[in-house]
């Protein structure tokens, strides 16, 4: 075994291999030690050029962080936040790190940010496995929640937030009232709020919560769906329909809304290359939309890594394995493709790329708005999607299991991945007797194989110790 302290990957695509190793090495420039001088009492992520705390942004490194949690603690990131939650259950958006105070704006006058702290817990429990701290921030999810419901929610039961705090910023939406995603994301958070509550076996709670989610689940459905156009689209103060196509349609995914039926009509938008079907998936903007922009115009057409990522564990919600793969290796060559070496010869990631052709997303009016190197948002791509869906690993250590979703047999795997205290290895080889799976572990776990290709699975409980196994024998 290689001794590194991150999971190694392996893949046929070397280039793959080498972009994932390169962003775990660039983590070191964007953590930073607490600062206790202004309440932030420990070590936090942090954009190297940038002088907030982001809750938003921590949110989406928590993604990929969990996978070296040893090194990058999730829990005590997320921990400076529920130590700024005020009174009445508000947590803010950004934190000046030279203050400590919350920053506002005049668009968005109480700093709020995309409601994704559930998910993020939930997400964190799933890789780390840590029960009691789901039962500690339990009563500061609900606080944040209450102050949620209380501060944004409308007499229909639906969230009229400031647009701002969406992070679209010049999506052309300028007449909504009822933004789609953000009323998604507040499904998201009720159902995963129940669902840690469930984990603590507090019934009562659960039933709370998933009692909220169908509410709005159902309003969303009733009100947000265009059956001739199988598409959600924003509502206006009077409750119509704003019928402009952006990537917030694809947020109910995440949330379990669409019937199969609705879903297959949202799969085939983002499939379709008029619409989001672009070489690099998926614009913010559809194709077919008048204000589309080829070179992204910010978010007129950019492809940003975290939306691809939302839409990737969307599609996993409705088993499509292969087409969540297959959008993520597209995307990622196009990130490759970016990476192109400076006069110091080091070439960058990007928080925004180009839908159609390679390179990095452009704003005329807003030069700064597309950050080089902006590792919250590239690594869900450079180092999340390729364990989850383009290796193709699914952990939780709760059940102490592991899945693998082979769609073609190839070599690629896993090196030292964390279950517990248990370090793991899975890896898929061709030799003289065929397609071997060579493991390693320490301690007894379950493994599943998902053969996409031949709709076969099989689960083995894998015992300490060296073993393997034949593809044909399985």
């Amino acid at each position: 075994m290689h001794k590194k302290e991150f999971p190694q990957v392996f893949y046929y695509d070397q280039d793959f291999v080498d972009i994932y190793d390169r962003s775990w090495a660039w983590m070191n420039d964007f953590w930073h030690d607490a600062k206790p001088e202004v309440g932030i009492n420990n070590p936090f992520y942090a954009y190297i050029k940038g002088n907030c705390l982001s809750l938003f942004e921590s949110c989406m490194a928590s993604f990929f962080l969990v996978y070296f949690n040893k090194k990058y603690p999730v829990h005590l990131m997320l921990d400076n936040f529920y130590s700024f939650q005020e009174d009445s259950g508000a947590i803010r958006d950004q934190y000046d790190l030279r203050s400590g105070k919350p920053i506002f704006h005049e668009e968005n006058p109480e700093g709020l940010a995309p409601p994704l702290l559930a998910w993020t817990e939930y997400n964190l429990y799933q890789k780390v496995g840590a029960k009691k701290r789901v039962r500690e921030v339990m009563p500061s999810l609900i606080a944040y929640y209450e102050w949620l419901e209380k501060s944004f929610k409308d007499e229909n039961g639906l969230y009229a937030p400031p647009l701002k705090a969406t992070l679209m910023e010049n999506s052309p939406r300028e007449n909504v009232n009822y933004p789609l995603d953000f009323n998604s994301q507040m499904a998201v958070n009720t159902l995963y709020m129940s669902t840690l509550a469930d984990v603590i076996n507090d019934k009562e709670l659960s039933f709370r919560f998933k009692r909220q989610y169908f509410s709005l689940k159902i309003r969303i459905n009733t009100h947000m769906w265009d059956p001739v156009e199988r598409f959600y689209y924003d509502l206006d103060h009077s409750n119509q329909h704003v019928k402009v196509k952006t990537i917030a349609a694809f947020w109910p995914l995440l949330a379990e809304i669409p019937n199969e039926d609705r879903a297959e009509g949202l799969f085939e938008h983002l499939q379709n290359p008029r619409s989001f079907g672009t070489e690099n998936p998926f614009p913010t903007l559809a194709v077919d939309e008048d204000l589309f922009d080829e070179n992204g115009e910010g978010f007129r057409g950019s492809v940003i890594p975290f939306y691809t990522y939302v839409i990737v564990k969307g599609l996993e919600k409705y088993q499509k394995y292969g087409l969540a793969r297959e959008a993520s290796i597209r995307h990622l060559y196009f990130v490759l493709d970016t990476f192109h070496p400076d006069e110091s010869g080091k070439g960058t990631l990007w928080y925004a790329y180009k839908p159609l052709k390679e390179g990095p997303a452009q704003w005329g009016e807003n030069s700064n708005w597309n950050r080089p190197l902006d590792l919250a948002c590239t690594g869900l791509s450079t180092i999340a999607l390729m364990i989850e869906n383009v290796v193709g690993l699914y952990v939780s250590l709760p059940r102490k299991t592991v899945d693998w979703f082979v769609p073609t047999l190839e070599l690629m795997g896993i090196e030292e991945l964390p279950l517990r205290r248990n370090l793991i290895t899975i890896i898929s080889n061709k030799t003289n007797r065929g397609w071997e799976i060579r493991l390693e572990s320490e301690k007894l776990y379950y493994f599943s194989i998902h053969l996409l290709d031949e709709g076969k699975k099989k689960t083995l409980p894998i015992p300490s110790g060296k073993c393997s196994m034949l593809i044909d024998k399985l």
